[in-house]
């Protein structure tokens, strides 16, 4: 169970095995992705405001905005894919692949500071109690926003593990959350339709917390982005087809690294050929065999060096 609710949550984000090879491709997805995603968080947002004006519920009113502002963190991720795109310059010299990162370090902090707004809406709760009307219209605003909520999470998701980026998946996380934050309302409404008015704080609070729980998973992956981590199985594998190559007779250092969704890496191999030409086919020949194992991996640099040396 715990299993479960890690992988709900905290899902297995960056070094997918099976992402797109292609990075426009897989740019131009993660584009899309995110317009599709923010469209449909900003038709959850309209209808729950029409809820919002039929029962006057300021918690459904601050759930409301808490998804309307979270639409709106689509705006980062988006500019953050196209700027992906941009060729290198002289002065980024890996291109700017990592403005995903930092869109996914942005992402955190709304999720955490809605989480902050949320814990104190309910306090607030607790010491100033609001009469709650028409409980069934309540009800159905909170389901309208987890489903529009989850649905956003699955498909972000999925495709930020299929294109192998880290903030996308965060996004999707943080959906997810969101879409918990709205049944709130849901159990809340329940809660005063059986005569327990204090029910509505008391999950409220319950859910804030959880949320800054559960947000350190994705801290640590998108942090690990910007460590420049990758996961080892990435490193065997790259080591594996190097091994082999014809010609290479060892290994002496393998590196990856992420830029935004997408990998660059070198190695140092060596080999007993002592002419510089032969030397420099058996590099190109290693490097194109890694690529062909890693299907996101754009650049990969290997160095030969003599056996003997």
């Amino acid at each position: 169970m715990k299993g479960f609710l890690y992988d709900l949550f905290v899902p297995h984000t960056h070094d997918a095995a099976d992402s797109v090879d292609d990075a426009l491709e897989a740019s131009r997805a993660g584009v899309t992705a995110v317009k599709i995603s923010m469209f449909a968080l900003l038709g959850t947002t309209v209808l729950q405001f029409v809820f919002v004006l039929f029962t006057g519920s300021v918690a459904l009113l601050a759930d409301t905005i808490h998804n309307f502002a979270d639409a709106l963190t689509a705006v980062p991720l988006w500019i953050a894919f196209v700027l992906g795109r941009r060729v290198a310059t002289r002065r980024y010299t890996y291109g700017y692949g990592r403005a995903e990162d930092l869109a996914g370090m942005f992402i955190i902090f709304v999720v955490a500071l809605s989480a902050v707004v949320a814990g104190w809406e309910a306090i607030d709760r607790f010491i100033h109690p609001r009469p709650v009307e028409n409980a069934w219209w309540l009800i159905a605003a909170g389901l309208i926003g987890f489903a529009g909520n989850e649905l956003v999470a699955i498909y972000r998701i999925r495709v930020g593990r299929r294109i192998g980026s880290a903030a996308l998946v965060a996004d999707g996380v943080h959906a997810r959350l969101d879409g918990i934050t709205s049944l709130s309302v849901v159990l809340g409404a329940i809660g005063v339709m059986i005569g327990f008015p204090l029910a509505d704080p008391i999950i409220g609070l319950l859910i804030a917390i959880s949320i800054l729980i559960l947000l350190w998973g994705t801290v640590r992956s998108v942090g690990a982005r910007l460590m420049d981590a990758v996961d080892p199985h990435f490193i065997e594998r790259a080591e594996h087809a190097l091994q082999h190559t014809q010609g290479v007779t060892g290994i002496q250092g393998v590196k990856l690294r992420w830029i935004g969704h997408r990998l660059i890496g070198s190695a140092i191999v060596t080999t007993d050929k002592v002419e510089l030409h032969e030397a420099t086919h058996i590099a190109e020949h290693a490097s194109e065999h890694v690529r062909g194992e890693l299907r996101n991996l754009d650049d990969f640099v290997v160095t030969p060096t003599p056996t003997d040396r």
